[in-house]
């Protein structure tokens, strides 16, 4: 018995330890926005291994994993003491979500999680489940952490045991390990999904992009990435909010939208990281896409490329909800280097790797979504047009020098 526990242990502790070291690779190409990498930065498999197995042979002598975890998976970030760190959403076997910390000396691979998960503090009214954190460093000093928090429907009828209501929790703190839970969010919404904070004050407030919706599925009649102000943080009171970036018919964003991360601020605009969801025959598809709006208010779109930025491919096509992928956080180097964190199918964490200038063409000089196919046509037929018109100025230019050395 002691040998199965022996050879065990050092075989899962191996394996582990190649997997948390093993160097990430930038895939080749690409399509010049940004740069995918070989590897999942983060799986169920990273979890640390004191989270999951008794290390005693006495009360695990065949070395089971006593606690699995299904899932790692999207992701807030921040890059705090030189470190990058991202607050991962980890779901265990028991379908129950929780945070925890994983760290990387360079942001694209050798993630580790600390040794043990946030301990989030509740409210008077215990959640269920809690999810999907964007982490904001504000200007007023704080690390704010907005994330959803389900509780169970209290209309559900007799036998319903799927019906939730959803909110926006709140929680802040200086180091990312001792958090002080806020009151949740207070809106005119039924239910808050998807809710982030601006990193600045907007006129002396608090801005927030909301994501109201009148069930806890459906966005119906207030579907939309939404903005409104609070006085306070320590009790968030939204008493308006307005669409300002609504689902349209037949795009990538016609069932349900939301905010990603917080916004990048650049010299030309607030750069915008989003999720998109719209229906096909196989079920809801989410992939990610990108829009800027103005510096002074960023309340206002003022660019935004048709299509979709960021779609699953491959193998992130499958996982527990196939086809998904979802995006909450991103990092900003100073030189300028963004460090796109986005999961793929509710079960695993990757990174893709762009520039701010990179981010700014692409949203500047995409065209936008005409909305029918004949407007996507006349776009292609444009650009061809030009591409041929420039082929035959270098054509014209060379023309004289071909005849000069005749």
């Amino acid at each position: 018995m002691e040998n199965i526990f022996q050879n065990r242990q050092r075989a899962i502790e191996q394996f582990h330890s190649d997997l948390i070291s093993r160097k990430n690779e930038k895939q080749p190409l690409g399509n010049g926005i940004y740069d995918r990498y070989k590897y999942p930065i983060l799986t169920n498999q990273h979890a640390p291994i004191t989270w999951r197995y008794d290390l005693n042979p006495e009360t695990n002598p065949y070395f089971m994993e006593r606690i699995g975890i299904n899932a790692a998976f999207n992701s807030g970030a921040i890059k705090l003491n030189g470190k990058y760190l991202l607050v991962v959403r980890v779901e265990g076997n028991d379908r129950k979500s929780f945070f925890a910390v994983a760290e990387s000396p360079n942001g694209i691979d050798n993630f580790k999680f600390w040794e043990k998960p946030i301990t989030m503090p509740e409210t008077n009214e215990p959640d269920i489940n809690v999810y999907d954190m964007r982490v904001v460093q504000h200007e007023d000093g704080w690390i704010y952490g907005l994330f959803c928090t389900e509780r169970k429907d209290p209309d559900a009828k007799p036998g319903d045991e799927s019906s939730a209501v959803a909110q926006c929790g709140i929680a802040r703190t200086r180091d990312m390990v001792s958090w002080e839970r806020l009151p949740d969010l207070k809106s005119t919404s039924p239910q808050q999904r998807n809710v982030v904070l601006h990193p600045e004050y907007i006129n002396g407030k608090y801005a927030l992009y909301t994501r109201p919706q009148d069930s806890f599925i459906e966005a119906g009649s207030r579907g939309g990435i939404g903005w409104g102000l609070t006085d306070s943080m320590e009790n968030a009171v939204v008493e308006e909010e307005f669409i300002l970036d609504p689902k349209t018919y037949h795009t990538v964003y016609e069932v349900k939208n939301g905010q990603g991360p917080a916004p990048i601020k650049t010299e030309k605009g607030w750069l915008h990281l989003a999720h998109g969801v719209r229906n096909t025959a196989a079920g809801l598809r989410y992939v990610l896409y990108m829009f800027l709006t103005d510096l002074q208010d960023p309340s206002k779109v003022i660019a935004k490329p048709g299509g979709h930025f960021i779609a699953p491919e491959g193998e992130e096509r499958v996982g527990d909800v196939s086809n998904v992928t979802f995006g909450n956080g991103w990092i900003v180097d100073e030189d300028s280097t963004v460090f796109i964190y986005y999961a793929s199918s509710d079960t695993r964490m990757h990174v893709a790797t762009s520039t701010v200038n990179q981010l700014l063409d692409y949203v500047l000089n995409t065209p936008a979504d005409g909305f029918r196919s004949a407007a996507s046509v006349q776009q292609i037929n444009l650009l061809v047009d030009k591409n041929q018109a420039f082929v035959n100025s270098k054509k014209h230019v060379m023309a004289p020098e071909l005849n000069s050395t005749n």
